[in-house]
Order: structure tokens, then sequence, then C-alpha cells
């Protein structure tokens, strides 16, 4: 938890109140989210565009809260996390080891070769699940719905918080559409 804590006090600068960082594509915030079967974002948290996806990945899953349908507390422990290469760190995988959650995440390239030249004391490969990691593009598809808002894709908010809150408006929107829509099963 102690990236999460180092987000929130990054955050509370003054020079960060725009969340705003240098990217390849100029001034640019990333929208790091975990979003269900149906797309629909679950929980958000922005950060600078230059700041690298593994490391808001701890306050992401703090944010995670899932309600149940019957009696009893919330969910705040996904079964699965399906991630891409950026998420392939030792730090990532045994925080997820941890909290008992299976991960489908890909080893990077120059682990697996690091892996190969310490030979049997490089240890073993961690497991990957081809078959649920073509689930991913879930998260992909529910960044594309939120860019559908025209507000949340170019970013006209100075600051910070307004920005979140016009994710969390465009969030809202996409939830309340998914529920209008009859053809739409629910999440298994």
């Amino acid at each position: 938890m102690s990236n999460y804590t180092n987000l929130l006090s990054d955050q509370a600068k003054p020079g960060n109140r725009e969340g705003l960082g240098r990217s390849r594509g100029g001034f640019t915030t990333k929208i790091h989210l975990v979003a269900d079967r149906r797309c629909r974002p679950l929980a958000v948290v922005t950060t600078e565009g230059q700041r690298h996806d593994s490391i808001p990945f701890e306050a992401v899953l703090g944010k995670l809260i899932v309600d149940r349908v019957g009696p009893g507390r919330p969910r705040t422990r996904p079964d699965w996390v399906l991630a891409d290469k950026a998420y392939s760190s030792k730090a990532i995988r045994d925080t997820l080891a941890s909290r008992k959650i299976k991960a489908a995440i890909p080893v990077k390239d120059n682990h697996a070769e690091a892996r190969k030249r310490k030979g049997s004391s490089g240890g073993r490969p961690p497991s990957f699940d081809k078959i649920r990691y073509r689930e991913r593009n879930t998260v992909e598809r529910a960044v594309n719905k939120l860019r559908g808002c025209r507000a949340t894709a170019t970013r006209y908010d100075k600051r910070d918080y307004i920005y979140r809150g016009t994710i969390v408006v465009t969030s809202i929107r996409i939830w309340v559409r998914d529920l209008t829509n009859p053809a739409l099963s629910d999440t298994p």
C-alpha cells in the first residue's frame, strides 16, 4: 500500500493539481481503471502522462468495491486480474499472491531471458493462462467507452479533480446506458 500513499501525497502537492505530465504526445493524463466483463468501469485513478502504468496498480485495486446482490459485505478482491506486460513485476505478482488473486499477466521478454540465463537457479516462470488473457481487451473497450464522451477524450478541464469528476459522470452514463439495454446479458 506504500504506492497508494505515495500517489495520494503526489496529488496533494500544489504543482500536481492539474495531473498533467509530459508524454510522447505532449501533456497528457493517464486513466487507470478496473472494468468488469461488460466493459463498465468499477474503479478509476488518474495520473500524470509520464507515470508508469504499474505505479498506481495498488491504488486502483484498493478502490475496487463491488456490491453483492444479496446480503453481505461488498467484494474488494477479484478472482482474476488480467493485465498487459507493463504490470509484469515481482512486486505486483507478490501483491496479488498475498491477496489470493490469480493473475493472467504475460512475462516480459527480458525477464524470461534473464531467467533462462540463470538456469535452474532462475526459478519457475509464473503461470500464464492464454485463454483467459484473451478477455483483457475488456479494459481497452472500457477506456474506449470513456473516450466516447468528448469531454473525457479531450480533457478540457484544467484541474485533476474536475477531470476525475468528468470521468465519474461518464462512467455513470455507461452504467445507466447498460442498465437500459435489454439485449445485454448479466455478468457471469
